[in-house]
């Protein structure tokens, strides 16, 4: 007979599961039971804690407040059970099964997808899969095992590592520049052709800039648009506008003197790259060795 212990965490890693796998069926099909008794085994859950955890409809379920906070307690307590077991041990783990990545359009293709390819090498027990989002999925689907994100996650039920320093420029082409002039604060860029780039969230009209303890928030109007970054550095290249994109994806052309930069005075909102994982795989052997091959490389610049 299980000791309360064991039983509790059998239960965290039953609702963790069936919040992960996102409906009741395919939580069944994971665990290889019916999906009655996946009900009646929430059903017995939110008994014993007294409170209910899911709330659920023909077509979807979502967690209630309580039900939010003990899937990040049992997330919690599940990793540092692991960790504890893993000491004890006192044997390393091999890297090996299914590792599933994701990262933004433009950055996972140039930066990220040759990684995963060094890294397969070097670990051939793993499995890896890549997917490139223009609209990256919520931090806490557990969708992925690994994300590379932009900017600090503001989610506590995730762990995030600082891969490498990174920010924002506004950029053109020297070509642009003479033509319609350089500007020399912000709110000249009203009067310029600008190339917005809309991913996720963020929309392409509304740049925040700071210098010192002053901050402008700018509306521009982009005369070109896109989802793809990469095409929107083209763009800026072509000397269609003024562009706001990542140092990493123009500084080449900063070094070859395609493109300069505008308003250098002026900073962005830091951007640094982060390797994200759920909390419950931190201690995952293929994660730890993905994200650590990961920050060997972006520590090198």
């Amino acid at each position: 007979m299980p000791t309360p212990v064991a039983a509790a965490s059998s239960e965290m890693q039953f609702f963790t599961l069936l919040v992960r796998s996102g409906s009741l069926t395919a939580a069944a099909r994971e665990l290889q039971v019916t999906p009655p008794a996946v009900s009646k085994r929430l059903a017995l859950l939110e008994q014993h804690l007294g409170v209910k955890l899911l709330r659920r409809s023909t077509r979807r379920m979502a967690l209630t407040a309580e039900g939010e906070a003990y899937v990040a307690h049992a997330r919690r307590i599940l990793a540092e059970i692991a960790a504890v077991e893993r000491e004890l041990r006192g044997a390393s783990e091999q890297p090996a099964g299914l590792l599933r990545v994701n990262a933004t359009l433009g950055f996972g293709r140039t930066h990220v997808a040759p990684l995963i390819a060094s890294f397969a090498r070097t670990h051939p027990q793993v499995e890896v899969q890549l997917q490139l989002s223009v609209n990256p999925p919520a931090l806490t689907q557990d969708a992925f095992d690994v994300c590379v994100r932009f900017g600090e996650p503001p989610d506590s039920r995730v762990v995030a590592r600082r891969l490498a320093p990174n920010r924002r420029l506004l950029v053109a082409s020297a070509a642009y520049l003479q033509r319609q002039g350089v500007p020399r604060t912000p709110a000249d860029l009203a009067q310029h052709q600008t190339i917005g780039i809309r991913q996720g969230d963020e929309g392409a009209g509304v740049w925040r800039l700071q210098s010192g303890k002053r901050t402008e928030t700018v509306k521009v109007h982009p005369r070109l648009a896109t989802n793809d970054g990469d095409i929107a550095v083209q763009w800026a290249l072509a000397g269609h506008g003024i562009v706001m994109r990542a140092e990493w994806d123009v500084a080449r052309y900063l070094q070859s003197g395609r493109l300069q930069h505008v308003l250098p005075q002026w900073q962005t909102p830091p951007a640094d790259i982060y390797a994200v994982c759920p909390a419950e795989l931190q201690s995952a052997a293929r994660v730890r060795a993905f994200v650590e091959h990961l920050a060997a490389h972006f520590a090198k610049g």
